[in-house]
């Protein structure tokens, strides 16, 4: 299926400022489970980040570790480069990164991600306007990404509205406490029962996080929703 430059099909519509909390309210309407959340919590933050080479090397970062760990190792790096760009990766050596949080396949991923935007075999702002898919294909070309990090930049750097990330922890046990679902629930049954949501399950998996990190920090609250 073809695609008209700058023209995103439905499948890939992006929600908005505007619209956020529209859509929270619609699923809450079709899921008491989404609903109580609200109820207990508030609306969750619309995190969005910048579509930059700083965000990618964050994501990567958060790979399979805790987000306190990924930021503050993100904020290592920023102390000892100042602006995290790619030239400015490549000019540190592996111990440099190591100071920096970073693991061995770490280190090897930004590297790969720094001399892909310099050798043009990636473009940032180019991924603005394409369906999720060649967004997808385009991010997995690089070593160190794959399908959890293109579904977190799609999700929070091009908000885009259907995306449910399985391969992320904390979505998938707030799913199974908040649906009071068994341990062993297959990701082909959460799938299933995250079809409900379409074509708005990222918001869902906002909401879903945003139980998820309620229950772990007094710290971390939000305001009502609206009528």
């Amino acid at each position: 299926m073809k695609h008209k430059k700058g023209i995103l099909p439905n499948t890939d519509e992006s929600f908005t400022a505007k619209n956020f909390l529209q859509h929270c309210r619609l699923l809450a309407q079709r899921d008491t489970a989404l609903a109580t959340i609200l109820k207990q919590y508030g609306p969750p933050p619309m995190w969005q980040r910048t579509a930059s080479f700083e965000t990618l090397i964050h994501i990567i970062l958060e790979q399979q570790v805790s987000l306190a760990s990924a930021k503050a190792a993100l904020e290592k790096l920023k102390e000892k480069v100042g602006q995290v760009t790619p030239q400015n990766i490549l000019s540190l050596t592996d111990a440099d990164l190591k100071a920096c949080y970073f693991s061995r396949k770490k280190t090897m991923y930004a590297r790969h991600l720094a001399q892909a935007i310099l050798c043009n075999q990636l473009n940032i702002e180019l991924l603005q306007n394409m369906p999720n898919e060649d967004v997808r294909t385009e991010l997995k070309k690089i070593k160190g990404i794959g399908d959890w990090t293109v579904d977190v930049y799609l999700m929070m750097v091009l908000r885009r509205a259907d995306l449910f990330p399985l391969g992320d922890i904390a979505l998938v046990n707030s799913m199974k406490a908040v649906k009071q679902l068994d341990k062993h629930t297959s990701k082909t049954e959460l799938l299933q029962l995250a079809e409900n949501w379409r074509p708005y399950r990222t918001v869902a998996a906002y909401i879903l996080w945003h139980a998820y990190l309620c229950k772990r920090s007094k710290q971390y609250t939000a305001a009502p929703v609206k009528k």
